[in-house]
């Protein structure tokens, strides 16, 4: 690529970051990152009853979360702002008057209504809703009429007969028949742009050289390519990827369960791994692998691999991948990482000994899938939350358990509460007075000392808790299910 690209991404604050919405961010990002480029924050705040402050603030969190930074935009003034829609309505009037003296939109004065009208009548006639033409060809005393009777005109981009091509960077060669588009509005009655009216101008205006955005945008790409033509603007490479879909192969959607970044940052999925497997999703930037980092992912990038079918969203994936990375991770990163997840768990981090707290996070971090799961496992390292689930109670209660226990609370009565080698101990006490071995063997010890059949490796869970508290527990545990010496 001879000239370095600016590419931009352009959410709306009506709602939360959506999963699809941070994949095409992410793309943008990849791509320029990739040829050395600029990557361009746009907040598209035109829809001003829907739009929201706290959804703008949203969306620039969950960015910055997931380490997407952006070159121009909210926070980082470039030569191509202001960055807001809102404060760029005299440039799209400007183009507006432009069209006006061209000849090239005229003035509509229907109503809601009799919109909502012509499309069911088209519909049940099969055929595709667009406007038919019903203000094109007023004359100036039928619009002077309507004007009197209070109806401030839209302003409707006039369509004439041909095609329409382009070349995606991703699907190829496209064409859209222009019968079957309808002149489209351009500017409301109430002087806010519509979108395809105002994202060229804004991206002609900020010089974006690559338009990378969903699949879904295709039919308005066909729009934008007649405003480019009727601007005299020279339009940019357009690339469309594929959308993300659930499992049942719609649009991904809360009825699948989880779709907003935020979402899944609450649940404590890591950054890493959101990035990691939104790249990798229904695109070959992998090669095959399943763990890449970031700058692998840059490296290789091209529109080329990002992939035409929709990619299924499976989030038990996203957790599998979720628990490699942290299985791998810099034990001190992330234990830091974890403390916001255990003190809503409802424990002070800020109360607990730092070495403790990453002794335990090393012992249980095998058993985590998600940030989140830390508050389920932590519990068994303090002995005001031991509690036997009834699985451990059944288990305790057969006959070879029963014996298993006896003799891990007899050892431990003559082990010095300050040794440090309690686990080999009592293990090697149990197998020297019995011939059980595995599951019957360290079950039984699992089941008392953390009141639960699953977790991290015994030996470490020993370490942590020390002589006394395991002993406590073990008698508390013969007490709830009744073993008598």
């Amino acid at each position: 690529m001879s000239k370095k690209p600016r590419v931009r991404f352009a959410p709306s604050p009506t709602g939360e970051l959506h999963v699809g919405n941070a994949r095409t961010a992410l793309f943008n990002w990849l791509f320029s990152r990739h040829y050395g480029g600029e990557f361009i924050l746009r907040i598209e705040d035109t829809d001003r009853e829907r739009t929201s402050k706290d959804f703008e603030d949203g969306i620039l969190k969950e960015l910055q979360w997931l380490h997407i930074d952006w070159d121009e935009g909210p926070g980082k003034d470039g030569a191509f702002g202001p960055y807001h829609q809102f404060e760029r309505l005299d440039i799209y009037k400007k183009y507006l008057d432009k069209l006006i003296k061209e000849d090239k939109v005229y003035p509509c004065y229907c109503t809601e209504e009799e919109l909502k009208e012509e499309r069911a009548r088209l519909i049940s006639m099969r055929q595709r809703p667009r406007y038919m033409g019903k203000c094109r060809n007023l004359t100036a005393d039928q619009r002077a009429e309507f004007e009197n009777k209070g109806r401030n005109p839209a302003f409707r981009f006039k369509v004439e007969k041909g095609i329409v091509e382009f070349k995606d960077q991703i699907r190829g060669a496209m064409r859209f028949d222009c019968d079957s588009i309808g002149d489209f509005i351009i500017m409301r009655s109430n002087g806010i742009p519509a979108y395809n009216f105002a994202v060229v101008i804004d991206d002609h205006y900020m010089e974006i050289s690559h338009v990378i955005r969903g699949e879904d945008h295709l039919s308005n790409t066909a729009l934008q390519m007649l405003l480019y033509r009727a601007l005299g603007f020279e339009p940019p490479f357009f690339a469309h990827h594929s959308l993300i879909l659930g499992k049942d192969r719609t649009k991904l959607s809360k009825r699948h369960g989880s779709v907003s970044v935020r979402e899944f940052r609450e649940k404590g999925i890591l950054p890493e791994v959101f990035l990691n497997y939104l790249s990798l999703l229904g695109s070959s930037f992998g090669g095959g692998k399943e763990v890449c980092s970031i700058k692998e992912i840059i490296e290789v990038f091209s529109l080329q691999r990002a992939g035409k079918s929709g990619a299924i969203f499976d989030e038990s994936k996203l957790k599998w991948l979720n628990g490699i990375y942290i299985r791998n991770y810099n034990l001190e990163k992330l234990t830091r990482q974890l403390i916001p997840f255990i003190n809503n768990a409802g424990y002070n981090c800020s109360s607990l000994d730092e070495m403790w707290l990453f002794s335990v996070v090393e012992a249980i971090r095998d058993n985590l899938t998600a940030l989140s799961d830390i508050g389920e496992c932590i519990d068994m390292f303090f002995d005001a939350k031991y509690e036997l689930s009834p699985d451990a109670q059944s288990l305790l209660k057969e006959k070879e358990a029963l014996g298993v226990v006896r003799l891990v609370r007899d050892s431990l009565a003559h082990i010095n509460s300050h040794s440090n080698d309690v686990y080999s101990l009592v293990i090697n006490t149990v197998r020297e007075n019995t011939d059980l071995k595995g599951r019957k063997l360290f079950m039984p010890i699992r089941a008392a000392v953390t009141g639960k059949l699953a977790g991290p490796e015994l030996e470490k869970i020993f370490a942590i808790l020390g002589r006394d508290s395991i002993l406590k527990r073990v008698e508390r545990a013969m007490e709830i299910v009744g073993i008598k010496d």
